[in-house]
């Protein structure tokens, strides 16, 4: 059932993209939505999906992309999770879940880890002279600006990594591209109205943020080969790259559910191993293939 649903999903969203091309897409839809989902499960060979899917009109799949990151990936294994990591840190430093040293009933939690006890009496010292609110307030800013002026450039580097780690094998010392380079000052700018924006849309629903997260989604790699480019042209091609790929990278996006899935069963192992840094590779891979198309169509030089 979960098959026919996913199949009849899959096909209602190619039949939709080929009828405003106008053309008949119902009999290649439904086969090509049935290939998409039975792909990974081995029911058809993978050359017989690609060959189907660019019989269909797409500019990349999501299969290609994901075999070129899987070897780039393994050619150059530890660096690759090193970065990912990296860049995982301090993607979500921002987002760390401080509550958890708010008291409850006058009994504090906190962690079995050296780190962590530390922390424990730290806060509860604060606590009891400036309070728990002025605490969080103190750190919600503090790990903001950690992510923009320090995370925000590492993760451009990162990109770097993972752009170089197509035709080289470069080293984790890459990450540190975004805040040596002369355009420090711009790829912060550029990140946080990046990151801004994206908030902001997400006020109007989760929708709108959702398509200005991939509208977006190549303004890292792009500030990554250029950091000193003006923010407005990085919006602008970032953009111009993902029209008519929205949906398509989100499609991309869901087919490593699974993966995520069997992390958050390992306790984030798999993630920082394989999930991670595989999936970085694949983003910078579709960035590749939109720089290719960008430069055919003459919008980058």
């Amino acid at each position: 059932m979960q098959l026919f649903t996913r199949v009849c999903a899959f096909t209602a969203l190619t039949i939709t993209k080929y009828t405003v091309a106008g053309k008949n897409p119902l009999p290649e839809a439904i086969l090509l939505g049935f290939l998409h989902v039975t792909v990974n499960r081995g029911t058809v060979k993978l050359d017989r999906y690609l060959r189907l899917e660019r019989e269909m009109g797409s500019m990349w799949t999501s299969a290609e992309l994901k075999i070129r990151a899987k070897g780039a990936f393994y050619k150059n294994y530890w660096h690759c999770v090193l970065t990912a990591l990296v860049m995982s840190i301090f993607a979500g430093v921002a987002s760390l879940d401080i509550k958890k040293y708010i008291h409850v009933n006058d009994f504090y939690m906190y962690s079995d880890t050296l780190i962590g006890n530390i922390g424990y009496f730290v806060m509860r010292s604060l606590d009891r002279l400036l309070g728990v609110g002025i605490i969080l307030a103190m750190l919600g800013i503090l790990f903001k600006f950690i992510k923009v002026f320090i995370g925000n450039p590492l993760y451009v580097g990162g990109c770097r990594f993972y752009i170089m780690n197509q035709t080289a094998n470069p080293t984790a010392a890459e990450l540190g591209f975004g805040m040596q380079s002369r355009g420090y000052s711009n790829v912060v700018l550029t990140m946080f109205l990046k990151n801004l924006y994206i908030f902001l849309w997400s006020l109007l629903l989760a929708i709108p943020g959702i398509i200005k997260h991939y509208e977006y989604l190549m303004i890292p790699y792009i500030l990554a080969e250029n950091p000193e480019m003006d923010r407005q042209e990085v919006f602008l091609i970032s953009k111009r790259m993902m029209e008519g790929q929205k949906m398509n990278a989100f499609v991309l996006d869901l087919t490593f559910i699974g993966w995520e899935i069997l992390s958050a069963i390992t306790g984030g192992i798999v993630g920082v191993f394989f999930v991670e840094p595989y999936y970085r590779a694949t983003i910078a891979e579709l960035y590749s293939v939109n720089r290719t198309l960008a430069y055919q169509d003459g919008y980058i030089r």
